[in-house]
């Protein structure tokens, strides 16, 4: 999962502006890096401010996590690719969709519940918890216009429309590690290239057919 960046119009209160910072600071430095002053100067409050809302910096994560989760949901309900007809269509528009809100700055299109899985799932269970909860509901969302597509193209195999709709997650956070490592944001869409011919391999059509 990726995207949502962009401060809201109106700042809001201290809590959605401590959320907000953690979502673009962890991001960009990760979470062990992140410390409470930086998210109490970047979110304009007071260390008691911070403590009145969370009562640790893991607590914030976990409700970074959710918050992310809320965030990125009400973004790819609304994305384009819903729109087609044909539920194989639906699955290759999301991969498109996918590659075209990589750009910019790594920290603007990577994943906060990624990058926080990565680093604290031997750590902080509630963190790698919170974080499983929104890579793995969001797979949940493809797996039904997965199933539609393997029906209706009499698609069999020892795959399911779950175990695709997982892979889709490993391909997308994989490609940012990639991205991170080599500092080129090409890397993930060039991930998101060969996923999108993956998939038509295993409907067995072309970019023409399904274009």
């Amino acid at each position: 999962m990726s995207r949502p960046t962009k401060q809201s119009p109106e700042r809001g209160n201290a809590r959605i502006r401590l959320l907000e910072s953690a979502r673009d600071i962890v991001r960009a430095k990760g979470f062990a890096a992140t410390t409470v002053d930086d998210l109490c100067r970047s979110a304009d409050v007071t260390k008691g401010a911070f403590f009145h809302h969370f009562e640790s910096k893991d607590a914030l994560g976990v409700a970074a996590a959710e918050f992310w989760t809320e965030k990125t949901s009400a973004f790819f309900a609304a994305a384009p690719y819903h729109d087609l007809a044909d539920p194989l269509e639906r699955v290759l528009g999301y991969v498109a969709f996918r590659k075209a809100i990589i750009e910019g700055d790594l920290a603007a299109f990577t994943c906060l519940v990624g990058t926080m899985a990565q680093e604290v799932y031997a750590s902080s269970q509630g963190i790698r918890e919170a974080c499983g909860r929104s890579i793995f509901g969001h797979a949940e969302t493809l797996e039904a216009d997965i199933e539609a597509a393997r029906r209706e193209r009499g698609i069999t195999g020892d795959w399911t429309a779950q175990s695709l709709a997982r892979h889709t997650q490993a391909i997308l956070q994989g490609g940012f590690v990639l991205a991170k490592a080599g500092n080129d944001p090409a890397l993930a869409r060039e991930a998101l290239d060969h996923l999108a011919r993956y998939i038509r391999q295993l409907f067995h059509v072309t970019e023409e057919t399904i274009a």
